[in-house]
């Protein structure tokens, strides 16, 4: 995985999830992603820790764009933070 700045903590049935990940496509944003449902053990128990990290109610999706954290699908906070209208 490369280090585009923009990282999605999502669940793979969520509408939220997918809706957020469509927009970043729609805005040619790259990003990077993980679907916290389909990892098991040890690696699903690390990138949960990560996630409480930025949001303490472990919801999703979990956005981090550089320093900025958003919760749920929220257009108009994600594309302020991409720096688009």
């Amino acid at each position: 995985m490369t280090d585009t700045g923009v990282k999605i903590y999502s669940l793979s049935t969520c509408g939220h999830c997918k809706a957020a990940k469509r927009l970043l496509n729609e805005c040619s944003v790259a990003y990077d992603f993980v679907d916290v449902d389909i990892l098991e053990g040890d690696e699903r128990k690390a990138i949960l820790e990560d996630v409480k990290l930025l949001n303490p109610k472990c919801s999703f999706p979990t956005i981090k764009i550089g320093d900025t954290v958003i919760v749920g699908y929220r257009e108009k906070e994600i594309k302020e933070a991409l720096g688009l209208k």
